[in-house]
């Protein structure tokens, strides 16, 4: 079962139809929506701010979320992929996006719809990254423009295979 911890008055909300991994960390003050998923070793720790995740997000392996005292909370959209060791620090990203394994998103930082941040990117702090791109490098720069047959193939195509990897543990119970 995941490691569930309230924080005073501050207890995770988490909609019932959400999988967590066994070894999950979810504290104080998160919203998890529809369908999302926590992966192994993920950290969502809302103990200094916010964090809100929309319906159909995978938070993968590794990740941690967090944010910073009286300065930034974390918002995430719907249908968004976290990669595998991505840390998210007071920033907003909007619905279908897919954030790279190793990326770093910094506070205050805005990634709009329909973005690709490659993995090891870094987003610096207040950056604003454009729908229909590519970022990459450190600090993260557009690098090539996406069309909708690449946002259905990385972007959705994700989303949905995460929410069957869960059904393959759920069926486990």
């Amino acid at each position: 079962m995941a490691n569930i911890i309230a924080l005073g008055a501050k207890k995770p909300t988490i909609h019932k139809s959400c999988w967590l991994a066994p070894n999950a960390t979810i504290i104080g003050d998160v919203i998890l929506s529809e369908d999302c998923t926590v992966w192994f070793s993920a950290v969502i720790r809302g103990d200094v701010c916010s964090i809100e995740v929309g319906s159909k997000t995978n938070i993968q392996d590794g990740v941690i979320i967090h944010g910073t005292y009286k300065k930034s909370k974390t918002v995430i959209g719907s249908e968004v992929s976290i990669g595998h060791g991505a840390v998210l620090h007071g920033c907003t990203i909007n619905d279908k996006v897919l954030v790279g394994m190793k990326a770093v998103i910094m506070d205050h930082a805005v990634v709009q719809s329909n973005v690709i941040v490659a993995a090891g990117a870094v987003v610096l702090e207040n950056a604003v990254l454009e729908s229909g791109y590519i970022y990459a490098g450190v600090p993260a720069k557009p690098v090539k423009k996406i069309d909708q047959e690449q946002t259905e193939w990385h972007i959705n195509r994700t989303a949905d295979a995460y929410l069957l990897y869960s059904s393959w543990y759920q069926e486990e119970k």
